[in-house]
C-alpha cells in the first residue's frame, strides 16, 4: 500500500521502483491512496491501464504519465492487481472494497460500522459535486427531499417528484444530481436502503413490513437490492447489527 506521497516532482528512488516491480511481478497487489499513485505510475505497471487520485492532482499526473488512463472523478478504480483511490476518505473505501472483495461482506460492514463509515460507496462514484444548486431549484428540493423520507413507502415516480419540485423531469434530474450527486432514483434506492437497515437494527419487525414500511414493495425486492448494493441479506445484516434494546450494543439473534 502505498500512502501519499512527498511531492509530485519528487523523484522516486530506483530502488522503490525496484522493488514494486519484483513485488507485483511475484503476485503481490499494489495500492495507492491519493497522490500515492505518483510512485504507482512511475513504476511503469499502469501503462495502458485506469487509474484515479486525488482531483486536484489529475490534470498535472496526466502530463507526467500520459500512457495512464486517468479517471478524474471517480473515487477508486480497481485494475486487479493495480488499484488507486482519490483522497484520504476514499482510500478507506477502496480498503473496504478490499476487504469485502477477499472476507465478504460481512467482514466489511463489521468493520465500516467500527469505523463509523458508510459500508459501500461505489468506486464510480463521484469525488465531488461541481455545482451548486440554484437558490430556487434549491428551496423546492430541500422540502421535497424531507417529504419522501417521511413517505418512502408511497409510489416517487419521476412524474410525481417533478410535478412536486414544479421543474419538468429533464429539469429535475439536472438540479437534483447538482444537489447530491445521484440521478433522482439513485438518490431514492439509497434513502430506502438506509430506512431498511435503520429498522432491521433497531426493530423487530418482520421483513416484509420493513420492506413496505422502506418503499420495496415486497420482501423479494427489499433483498435483490441488499444482495446487489450490500452483497448481504437483510436477515443476516439484523444478525450482526440488531441494537439490543435499552443497551445500544450490538446483539447475537
Amino acid at each position: 500500500m502505498i500512502p501519499g506521497w512527498r511531492g509530485l516532482e519528487t523523484p522516486v528512488p530506483p530502488a522503490l521502483i525496484k522493488a514494486l516491480r519484483a513485488a507485483h511481478a511475484g503476485g503481490a497487489r499494489l495500492m495507492s491512496i491519493c497522490s500515492g499513485v505518483a510512485v504507482l505510475a512511475a513504476t511503469g505497471l499502469l501503462d495502458g491501464r485506469r487509474a484515479t487520485t486525488h482531483w486536484h492532482y489529475t490534470e498535472r499526473l496526466a502530463g507526467m504519465f500520459p500512457a495512464v488512463t486517468w479517471a478524474p472523478d471517480v473515487l477508486y478504480v480497481d485494475e486487479g492487481s493495480l488499484l488507486s483511490s482519490a483522497g484520504s476518505a476514499a482510500g478507506l473505501d477502496l480498503c473496504l472494497h478490499l476487504v469485502r472483495r477477499d472476507h465478504g461482506a460481512p467482514a466489511a460492514n463489521r468493520i465500516a460500522r467500527r469505523l463509523v463509515i458508510p459500508a459501500q460507496r461505489e468506486g464510480g462514484q463521484a469525488q465531488y459535486i461541481e455545482r451548486p444548486v440554484p437558490r430556487a431549484a434549491g428551496s423546492r428540493l430541500a422540502p421535497l427531499m424531507d417529504r419522501v423520507r417521511a413517505a418512502l413507502g408511497e409510489e416517487w415516480s419521476i412524474a410525481r417528484l417533478a410535478g412536486e419540485a414544479a421543474l419538468s423531469p429533464r429539469g429535475l434530474h439536472r438540479h437534483w444530481r447538482a444537489a447530491t450527486g445521484l440521478a433522482p432514483g439513485e438518490w431514492l434506492l439509497g434513502e430506502r436502503l438506509a430506512r431498511a437497515k435503520d429498522l432491521l437494527e433497531t426493530s423487530r419487525m418482520t421483513i416484509d413490513s420493513i420492506a413496505e414500511q422502506a418503499g420495496f414493495g415486497s420482501a423479494a425486492a427489499l433483498r435483490l437490492q441488499f444482495r446487489e448494493k450490500l452483497g448481504i441479506s437483510p436477515r443476516d445484516w439484523r444478525r450482526q447489527f440488531l441494537l439490543e434494546p435499552g443497551r445500544g450494543e450490538i446483539a447475537a439473534i
